[in-house]
């Protein structure tokens, strides 16, 4: 029997498979749904990380800010995505803004939520370290990227 609600929402991202059923039964119980209008902020840089986000619905673009040309966005998130990693290690602030482009309507996870639950089960803790791990890289390396075109001299 398929799961209901924010569990069977998990069960079927791709980002959550093959996470034994009471593990997404627990990550379900950190999470709500929110809607962001567009041009308002999911987060800010510097700001408490206190959650993470599966966009259901619109896009979304991480930005950093620089000090000559205003913000620069490093990444494009849309429906189906995972946003935001700084929940996961101290200090908790979140290391990009993240910004509307459209209508967005998203899964939250709370992350303070979810960081106690981790550290009463290590399992769950190791296999969504492994995740955000990546998404991590993933993020850093799009970064990179930008940084390169923004920085290198162009003819």
């Amino acid at each position: 029997m398929q799961p209901h609600g924010f569990e069977g929402i998990l069960s079927e991202h791709p980002f959550f498979r093959d996470l034994l059923p009471e593990h997404l039964a627990t990550i379900a119980g950190c999470a709500s749904n929110e809607t962001f209008q567009a041009g308002s902020f999911l987060c800010r840089e510097g700001q408490a990380a206190d959650r993470f986000y599966i966009l259901r619905f619109g896009r979304v673009a991480v930005e950093i800010a620089t000090p000559i040309s205003g913000p620069v966005t490093v990444e494009t998130v849309e429906a189906g995505d995972v946003l935001g990693w700084s929940w996961l290690f101290p200090p908790y602030k979140w290391h990009f803004d993240a910004r509307a482009i459209t209508l967005v309507r998203a899964l939250a996870l709370d992350g303070a939520c979810l960081r106690t639950k981790c550290e009463d089960d290590v399992a769950l803790g190791y296999e969504l370290m492994k995740r955000f791990a990546q998404l991590a890289v993933r993020r850093l390396e799009a970064t990179q990227l930008q940084l390169l075109d923004l920085y290198v001299d162009k003819p």
